[in-house]
């Protein structure tokens, strides 16, 4: 793939993702994805997912820095939200708060093979 597919694909797929169109995610995720090393497949990493829209009612996926040097993305993402209960094992309990994940995507065929994600828990963690 060409830089610009990815990228367009990668943008693309984030727009998938802020408007739950789970139909669609087979369009840029691959049926055998991994997400930190482990296969999950196209059906874990959809339920993960909508796991977390349910957690986190108001998630949106805010790409606030980017690079693409084929066939990997990297990308740190931006969220303030208001999650529902536990966020990564906090007691969160609808208290608004900000952190971001640093994620690599590497694709394969058109589509997200591999998803390596470190989350700030610490930053969620000092905010309640």
């Amino acid at each position: 793939m060409r830089r610009e597919d990815i990228v367009q694909a990668y943008f693309s797929y984030i727009d998938c993702l802020n408007c739950q169109d789970w139909s669609n995610l087979h369009r840029y995720v691959a049926e055998d994805v991994s997400y930190n090393g482990k296969v999950v497949g196209l059906a874990g990493y959809r339920s993960m997912l909508i796991g977390d829209f349910e957690a986190i009612p108001d998630l949106s996926f805010k790409v606030s820095r980017f690079s693409c040097d084929p066939p990997v993305i990297a990308c740190i993402l931006d969220f303030d939200c208001t999650p529902e209960g536990l966020l990564f094992g906090v007691p969160v309990n609808g208290k608004r708060v900000q952190f971001t994940e640093n994620v690599f995507y590497e694709f394969k065929d058109g589509r997200i093979l591999n998803v390596w994600s470190v989350i700030d828990k610490a930053a969620v963690c000092a905010q309640v």
